[in-house]
Order: C-alpha cells, then structure tokens, then sequence
C-alpha cells in the first residue's frame, strides 16, 4: 500500500512540472493580482478628496491667478469656511474691536507688497476675502485625509519631549495673566530638507496644562512643502483646544478663524525675504483678545486687521492666557538616523547676529487694562543648542529682542 502512494505522489509530481495546461491550470485559480484593489482604493481616495474640496473650496465672485503659482479665490465674506460652524451660522464678521491702547487704524497701503498674490496688480472687490485655493495635489501632498489641514502629532511649547519630531528656539513668559502679544519677525527662506518637515517662526498664545487640554492660538511665517508644495515661506495661522487632537488646523482649512481682511491671504508667500548680509524684512504680528466680546484678534504688519478666532472655539482662552512663546521651530525625523539639515531662520546660529542671524525684536505682551507693555522677565531656551540656539537683549531701538536659529546637522549636531 505504502509503495502505490508513493508512486501516485511521484506521479502528480511529474505532472505539476511537466504539463503547461495544469500548470496554466493552477495558476487560473490564484487570485486577481493587486492592480485592480489598488485601482478601487485609488478612486474612493479620490472621490474623499473632491468630497472635501467642496467643503473647504468656497465659490469664488472672482479668481487671481498668483505669479508663484497660487490660486487666490475672492470669496463672500459672510461665505468663508468659518460660517459653517454651527454657532456662527447665518452671522456676519463682528466690527472692528478696541484695539490695544497706543495703536491706532489705518488704511494705508503699506503691506500691499508683503505678498506675492499681489505683484498680480489683481485685487479682491470689498465684502469679500482672499482665500489661497486648495488643490488635489495638496491633498494628495497629505499622510491622512481625514487629518488634512492639521499638524500631525502633539507639540509641546518649551518641554523636552525626547519622542516628539518637534525642535524649539524659543523666547517666553510666564507666571502672570497676558491678553494678547506682538512682536517683529525677521522673514527668511530656510531649507527645509525633506517633504514630512517644516520650518516656523512665529508666536504662541497658550492657555491650559500642557496635556490633552493645551489651547494654543499660533501665527508667524512657515516653509512646509507638504503643505504648500513649495518652499516659499507663507503667512500662516493655526489653533487648537485639545492639544492638536481634534480640534483646530492651519489657516482657513477649517470652521474657526473668521477673516474679515480683502487684501491678505492667509497661506500666501510672503516677499520680499531677507539675504544674508544683505537687505532685512521683517513683519509685525499682533494677537490681542477684544475686551468687550472676549473674541482673539489678528493684526499683520503695523495697523491693519486680518480677522479673529471666537472665544467660543477654547475652554482656557475664554479667559486670559498663561504663557506666550516667540521663536522659531523645525521637525526633525531624522534621516538615515542622523539629525536633519533642515534650517530654523536663516540657518545660522544666533551669535552671528544682524545680517546673518534670525530675530525677532519689540517683544510685547497686552496686559489686563487692554494696553502693550515690554516684558520684564523674557526667558530663553532651546532645545538643543548645538543645532538651533538663541540669544537675546535688551536696547532702545529693539526693545527685548532674540537672535536664533541655525543649520540643523553640523559636526556639533550629529
């Protein structure tokens, strides 16, 4: 018996090596290969994607086509993305507020130049907004559709967090009651070394611990390829009420931020940029909470208004906030396994100073009675200083200032 089975095994054997109609045979009953799943995945990603743009992509009255590249959508005020959350449906943008005591509103023209939509000698028509229009491939650009428009993994302002991507070069205040902040920000184009990474500067308004319940209201200028595309950096704003879970994204790609400026555009290049050892740009930002509605405000260069985030949007905003952080920061995931070359500022380290160096300069914060005063006990940290540092002073012409920044890899940063 045993001698027949093992003559019949030797016989499918043969069989299986042999016959090309077996072996074709065989083969007809594997599964279809792997094109058409992917082909399937590919259109429903696709059909998510479109789904989205609808939402955030308001019809435009008029469309600029920017020299960079970018398509400036001038959307109905009242339309924005902001007006679909549920507590400011059917509302219009409020008024303008009290603004700080010493400041003053102007109409002039001076920030006209500030963005690179603009050299298109195009315009958006009053009542309503300019908005940087979303595209396919910035969507494709992102890791998680469903998390398109927000940063990726919790930050946490001025705490070593060995796990965390996130690197800091930051100036700050504590230990008191702050109602707004403004600073001078030196504008530069660092190199950012791969798409998953990102170079900021800018400034932080935080209430709450720093766990699941840190709100953070944030502006300044970034470089982010996997957001943009490019490597231009960009006006931006962001804001959370959870700690960057669920709540708050960058910009205007969100329910939240209202605008009420038709002349800026939020995620749009900035220009003119800094040179090293040449010609200095910097920009003025002012966040300060309006004290009659208790609603956050947004002023870019010396007097001109771009919008506010309602109160309603925070748990620890409604009131005051407890820290405000200026400075710079980069993600760094490491490369190979060695510290990233993407830059923070100009990409040179603070004791290089003006003309080489990023700063920021004319540190203020809005106090309990609406009104800007210097900061008396400004602290500086970085996280590691042998890839970006800091340093900073005091004079009459800058009032509390900070250079920082710095290249990133370098035979001190391994």
């Amino acid at each position: 018996m045993a001698s027949i089975l093992s003559g019949f095994v030797w016989f499918l054997l043969f069989i299986f090596s042999v016959s090309p109609v077996w072996s074709t045979a065989v083969h007809s009953l594997r599964p279809p290969n792997n094109q058409t799943f992917r082909s399937g995945n590919e259109a429903r990603k696709m059909r998510m994607v479109r789904a989205h743009l609808n939402i955030i992509n308001k019809p435009a009255v008029k469309t600029i086509q920017s020299p960079d590249g970018d398509t400036i959508d001038c959307v109905l005020t009242h339309k924005q993305l902001a007006f679909d959350h549920p507590l400011l449906k059917g509302q219009k943008p409020l008024d303008p507020p009290e603004l700080p005591k010493g400041q003053k509103y102007s109409s002039d023209q001076e920030f006209e130049d500030f963005q690179v939509w603009k050299l298109s000698g195009e315009s958006c028509p009053e009542g309503t907004i300019p908005i940087r229009r979303t595209s396919e491939e910035d969507m494709l650009r992102a890791s998680s559709i469903r998390r398109f428009g927000r940063k990726r993994a919790i930050r946490r302002p001025i705490r070593r967090d060995t796990s965390s991507y996130h690197e800091h070069a930051v100036g700050y205040v504590n230990g008191d009651k702050y109602y707004g902040a403004k600073a001078s920000i030196n504008v530069w184009a660092p190199r950012v070394a791969n798409r998953q990474e990102f170079s900021l500067s800018q400034m932080w308004i935080i209430s709450g611990s720093f766990g699941r319940d840190l709100n953070s209201i944030e502006a300044g200028w970034q470089v982010s390829p996997d957001i943009y595309g490019d490597s231009r950096p960009r006006f931006f704003t962001y804001w959370t009420s959870d700690a960057y879970q669920t709540t708050g994204c960058y910009n205007l790609l969100c329910s939240g931020f209202v605008q009420t400026n038709n002349r800026i555009a939020i995620g749009a290049a900035i220009s003119p940029t800094s040179s090293y050892n040449g010609r200095q740009f910097d920009i003025s930002i002012l966040i300060w909470k309006d004290p009659k509605h208790g609603h956050w405000w947004l002023q870019f260069g010396s007097r001109v208004l771009v919008g506010y985030w309602p109160s309603f949007l925070f748990t620890h905003l409604r009131g005051a906030a407890s820290m405000i952080q200026y400075g710079g920061e980069v993600v760094n995931k490491r490369p190979s396994g060695f510290h990233t070359s993407t830059q923070m500022g100009s990409g040179h380290f603070a004791g290089e100073a003006f003309g080489k160096a990023s700063y920021f300069r004319n540190l203020q914060v809005v106090d309990w009675d609406n009104s800007l005063i210097p900061l008396s006990n400004l602290k500086l940290t970085a996280d590691h200083s042998n890839c970006y540092d800091i340093r900073g002073g005091i004079n009459r012409a800058w009032g509390n200032y900070f250079f920082y920044g710095g290249p990133g890899r370098n035979s001190r940063c391994p």
